[in-house]
């Protein structure tokens, strides 16, 4: 059976590059808002370069499997990231640098990224903590607790992101009661049938 490798070094050097790009877009654009590039009488907004960057960085990526073309592949690919993201207000609005949007989006982004570099990671202690954690009484009082709150703020709010965000967090809170019920239910089948296994060996 093929195993898939987790190059989880280019992902954590992608991710780094995506941060340091957008940061350092979001400082040059404070510092100097009008310095501009102005070609045509078009102008040329920096997400094109940053559509650039990740074109070349998967093109690379893609016909090449040597490890210094790999690294440079995920920096290209973390830059033009970057980039983009830095301008995914004015892209959404279509005239608004500083809309929240940047930021809500970016907020969402960074830590599913993340998550997915420490999943690739450290998959196996991940798994074992979180199925611990699933039988816990501690989540099923947790995934109470996010429904509760989430159906509270959709019943007295009608702002479309706290709405999306409150849906989610009940989705979330469901499943984890729903996990919970599940697991405390097969451990339950399994302990039965263990006794049954148990009392039908004695009587052999």
């Amino acid at each position: 059976m093929q195993r898939f490798e987790a190059r989880v070094h280019l992902a954590t050097v992608a991710l780094v590059s995506f941060i340091l790009a957008f940061t350092a877009a979001r400082i040059f654009t404070t510092f100097f808002p009008d310095r501009v590039l102005m070609s045509g009488g078009l102008h040329i907004h920096h997400f094109w370069f940053g559509i650039a960057l990740m074109a070349v960085g998967g093109w690379l990526g893609i016909n090449y499997r040597h490890k210094d073309v790999d690294v440079i592949a995920a920096i290209l690919y973390g830059v033009g990231g970057g980039l983009i993201v830095d301008e995914v207000g004015l892209l959404l609005t279509f005239n608004d640098y500083w809309s929240g949007l940047t930021w809500t989006i970016l907020g969402f982004l960074l830590p599913f990224s993340l998550m997915l570099v420490l999943f690739s990671r450290y998959r196996k202690k991940i798994t074992d903590e979180l199925d611990e954690f699933a039988t816990s009484k501690l989540s099923f009082t947790l995934g109470i607790f996010l429904v509760a709150l989430s159906v509270g703020f959709l019943l007295q709010t009608n702002n479309p992101l706290v709405i999306i965000s409150s849906s989610a967090l009940t989705v979330i809170g469901a499943a984890i009661v729903f996990l919970f019920l599940i697991q405390r239910l097969m451990k339950a089948r399994e302990k039965k049938s263990k006794l049954i296994f148990s009392a039908l060996t004695l009587q052999e």
